[in-house]
């Protein structure tokens, strides 16, 4: 699948392989720059675990229920030109994910690609970059052919938005780099994705850190301005993040 300018820029800046992923050794020196730092979120109401078994009642507190349901279990992450399943705790910035439906989004990420598998971009033929909705696309790729429709997400439990993120594949195949949050569900679709934001640096961790999570009401315009300050962040300060786009709801 092609990808825009804006998103090779983004792959640049964050020194990700959009084919390749990091390897190992990069990976883990990154996680060392960060001095060890895990993609892990603090809890809500963050109390040893002695005293939550004295005192179970903390578990069913309406935040702690929200909170265990947006936690991801694992990731497929590309690494050293391999997928792999790994611990989402050990992912890192510039990592490479793939997301299918079901998944929960195991970091702060940006679209790069829809559907399963990297597509070289000379193989599909484009118009223009208009939304093409619900039109598929059938592609080869090793002898199977692929549909490229569209990519719809759910992030009710960390924005409050009450429609689904809804991507749709481009009439030149590609994809706006749309945000997706740490902890939000794929309902339908899959995509390659570029991680952007990790831990305690995600859009959850600052809402918790705030005290406005769980949202009691609709975030989703105000959390789309705080991920591209955060991905900025992560990157030079000249860096134009225009490019990153407000996706469409239903």
């Amino acid at each position: 699948m092609p990808i825009t300018e804006h998103q090779q820029e983004l792959l640049s800046r964050h020194g990700a392989n959009y084919t390749n992923g990091l390897t190992t050794s990069e990976a883990s020196s990154r996680r060392n720059s960060t001095n060890g730092g895990l993609n892990k979120v603090q809890k809500p109401i963050n109390c040893p675990s002695w005293v939550c078994c004295l005192l179970p009642c903390i578990n069913h507190i309406p935040s702690m229920k929200q909170f265990r349901y947006v936690q991801p279990d694992d990731a497929e992450v590309l690494r050293d030109g391999r997928w792999i399943r790994y611990d989402a705790a050990s992912l890192v910035l510039g990592d490479i994910v793939r997301l299918a439906e079901g998944d929960v989004v195991p970091a702060d990420c940006v679209v790069i690609s829809l559907g399963m598998e990297h597509v070289d971009a000379s193989s599909i033929v484009g118009d223009d970059e208009e939304d093409v909705g619900n039109a598929t696309s059938a592609v080869a790729n090793n002898g199977i052919i692929e549909s490229l429709t569209e990519l719809t997400v759910d992030s009710h439990y960390i924005t409050g938005e009450t429609k689904p993120k809804h991507l749709p594949c481009r009439a030149n195949q590609t994809v706006q780099p749309a945000l997706l949050y740490y902890g939000s569900r794929v309902l339908e679709g899959a995509c390659i994705a570029l991680v952007t934001g990790c831990g305690e640096r995600t859009i959850l961790a600052k809402l918790i850190k705030e005290g406005r999570w769980p949202p009691k009401g609709d975030l989703s315009g105000e959390v789309e301005e705080i991920g591209r300050m955060n991905m900025d962040e992560s990157m030079n300060d000249d860096y134009d993040s225009s490019g990153i786009a407000l996706v469409q709801r239903y």
